[in-house]
């Protein structure tokens, strides 16, 4: 989809009926997509002073933006795969989180009393993003830095010392148990949210919070594939054929 001047004069909110994705966008700029999401985006601009090429850009960018599931991620290095989970899902959840956040709170204050379930949706999500922003901070300083070094002892590059963990094994234990956690976490919210689908009586800001914690889950769950199923049993792997 290609955005052109006219999608200036494009509604706000069809913006976001049209991709959920867009609403972060709009949030980042303090931009009101639910009550007055009738506002075209050329409107919103002239008032708050914004460059509205430059919001266009980065609406092309996202709408551009495609998870490409027929990749054989298996063919991979594991040094290149290492980098692709960091740059591609580690950043997402990065980004996704703040946004989350504010959204779940917003709903909770504001529709809480109507939907009580709001609360503990925002109480288990509050705590996966605590959980994964450690976890992956475990991931980026500990478990990766040592893939990688298994890789370049592996083509002769690097010698490797025992770490401090005795062996890879160790890390990953506990990193299969964090995943095993927060997939339970986000099974549970699903069961909270009736699968993602909002009450009738949904604003915008609603629908767009469960769609975009339906994204998330999706996203972690190939975030997590790629680590269970691929990363660390060939990880495993490496290590042995160096200690045989």
């Amino acid at each position: 989809m290609e955005l052109l001047d006219k999608d200036l004069e494009k509604p706000i909110g069809q913006f976001v009926a049209e991709d959920f994705r867009t609403a972060a966008i709009f949030s980042n700029y303090a931009i009101d997509f639910c009550c007055k999401g009738d506002k075209t985006l050329d409107e919103v601009c002239t008032k708050k002073g914004l460059d509205s090429s430059e919001i266009l850009a980065q609406l092309q960018a996202v709408l551009q933006s495609q998870t490409d599931q027929s990749i054989d991620y298996k063919s991979w290095p594991l040094d290149l795969l290492v980098d692709y989970i960091e740059k591609k899902h580690h950043r997402y959840v990065e980004e996704k989180i703040p946004v989350l956040l504010q959204f779940l709170n917003k709903l909770k204050v504001v529709h809480g009393k109507r939907h009580p379930e709001l609360l503990k949706i925002n109480e288990e999500f509050t705590a996966c993003a605590n959980a994964l922003t450690l976890h992956m901070k475990k991931e980026e300083l500990v478990l990766f830095p040592f893939v990688k070094r298994l890789v370049n002892a592996i083509s002769g590059d690097e010698s490797i010392q025992s770490p401090q963990f005795k062996t890879v094994e160790n890390p990953i234990a506990m990193m299969l148990q964090e995943h095993d956690t927060e997939g339970e976490r986000f099974r549970r919210i699903s069961e909270l949210t009736d699968n993602y689908t909002p009450p009738v009586d949904a604003c915008n800001t609603y629908r767009v919070t469960f769609a975009m914690l339906d994204e998330f889950e999706k996203d972690l769950h190939l975030h997590i594939h790629l680590e269970n199923n691929i990363l660390f049993p060939e990880a495993i792997k490496l290590e042995k054929k160096l200690s045989a």
